[in-house]
């Protein structure tokens, strides 16, 4: 079977867990004879050898989001909608139009069985393939710009983005059930339409990975000292709850000093979050990582004692099944969709601050508790496979694929 995936964004030119999932989900779907054309909005080596990646433009990868995140959207308020859109959306809409046009040309010559859009960025496309060819089209919904909003509820002009291509795909793929309940409730999409294929995860094979602790000789001291490493991973956006956790951290540390916290990533929100750690008089127990990946990120993880996903509204969430490969006990939002199919794990609400202090004080106090967590979701998540993502797109795609040939 051909597909065609349009995606935004592939490893090792990824800003977050879309691409990471993009690949691994192509990897597996080739692996069971799937000839994959994936179209990116850049130009880059990616020494990939199991599909094709073709270029849509000649821009720099660092361009591809119009010289911003596209994920910045979260922070748009609904006042200053014009202005913003008129800056950063519509530089994203010159790449869109491009990537338009890449699309258009390529099925000019090729008739691929199934279209796959990763996400808004690509819906346009997909539509494109859609009505003026007829190619049956997959929505893979990974996150919502209800998810990237926060608390905010997005950008209404990228809400009606993803509406239209909700709507005009044939079937929608969401990553968890609290993706689904968001499209069904949110963009008034029917259940039925909508498949849940929870992400995966890939135990390394023949894995050279070694932490030197020798790097982190400052944690070490700080652990054999007593001291409990709490981690968090990802882009510091509203999304992530970061404020919540911060004030979290504090009450935690005023009750069990001997904590350390790791803020890993990057973001409009760093310089605010270093000024709270501050006024909350903590700096001293917090350490930001700036942006990281590879070897890095596995030795973030492989230092800490305790993850928390602290998101307001997380989709899935692949860095906590990357940390608890890595021996984390986990703290997760009840909000967060990897909480799905992970048992032995702590969960709370976003808000409750509270809740989560007294969580990692308890932790970082019972060694007992701290076994069980690590040992439990050690078993759980190395059930959770890519190729198992794989075949349920498969039986979509032959789903469309019927659905196509009835209309027919």
């Amino acid at each position: 079977m051909k597909i065609l995936m349009l995606g935004w964004e592939l490893p090792p030119h990824n800003s977050g867990g879309l691409g990471v999932a993009c690949l691994n989900l192509s990897k597996s779907l080739a692996k069971m004879g799937a000839d994959i054309d994936f179209v990116v909005p850049y130009e880059a080596e990616h020494n990939i050898d199991y599909m094709r990646v073709l270029a849509a433009t000649h821009i720099d990868p660092l361009f591809r989001y119009g010289g911003g995140s596209a994920y910045e959207s979260e922070h748009i308020e609904v006042k200053r909608f014009q202005e913003i859109t008129t800056h950063k959306l519509y530089s994203i809409r010159d790449i869109q139009k491009d990537y338009c046009r890449f699309v258009d040309r390529y099925l000019m010559e090729y008739k691929p069985d199934v279209v796959h859009a990763h996400d808004w960025l690509t819906y346009e496309a997909g539509i494109l393939a859609k009505k003026n060819y007829g190619i049956p089209l997959v929505a893979h919904v990974h996150a919502t710009e209800y998810d990237r909003g926060g608390e905010t509820g997005g950008n209404p002009a990228i809400h009606q983005i993803e509406r239209e291509g909700l709507l005009w795909a044939d079937k929608i793929i969401a990553v968890s059930n609290t993706t689904k309940d968001i499209i069904v409730k949110k963009y008034g999409i029917p259940a039925d339409k909508i498949d849940v294929a929870y992400n995966g995860f890939t135990v390394p094979e023949n894995d050279d990975y070694h932490f030197d602790g020798s790097s982190y000789q400052y944690l070490e001291n700080l652990k054999k000292r007593g001291y409990t490493v709490v981690s968090t991973v990802g882009r510091f956006t509203l999304q992530k709850g970061l404020f919540h956790l911060m004030r979290a951290a504090a009450r935690a540390i005023s009750i069990h000093p001997k904590m350390v916290f790791l803020f890993a990533g990057d973001g409009e929100q760093k310089d605010e979050l270093m000024r709270m750690s501050a006024d909350l008089g903590i700096s001293s127990n917090v350490i930001f990582t700036g942006f990281i990946r590879g070897k890095q990120l596995r030795d973030i993880y492989s230092i800490s004692d305790v993850f928390v996903m602290s998101s307001v509204s997380e989709p899935f969430g692949l860095t906590a099944l990357e940390a608890a490969h890595h021996g984390n006990a986990l703290v997760i939002t009840r909000q967060s969709g990897v909480g799905e199919v992970l048992n032995s794990i702590v969960r709370y609400d976003f808000w409750d601050e509270d809740k989560l202090a007294g969580a990692l004080v308890n932790i970082a106090e019972s060694p007992a508790l701290d076994e069980t967590l690590r040992d439990g979701v050690k078993r759980e998540y190395t059930r959770i496979s890519w190729d198992d993502v794989a075949k349920k797109c498969l039986n979509v795609y032959d789903e469309v694929q019927k659905h196509k040939r009835n209309r027919f």
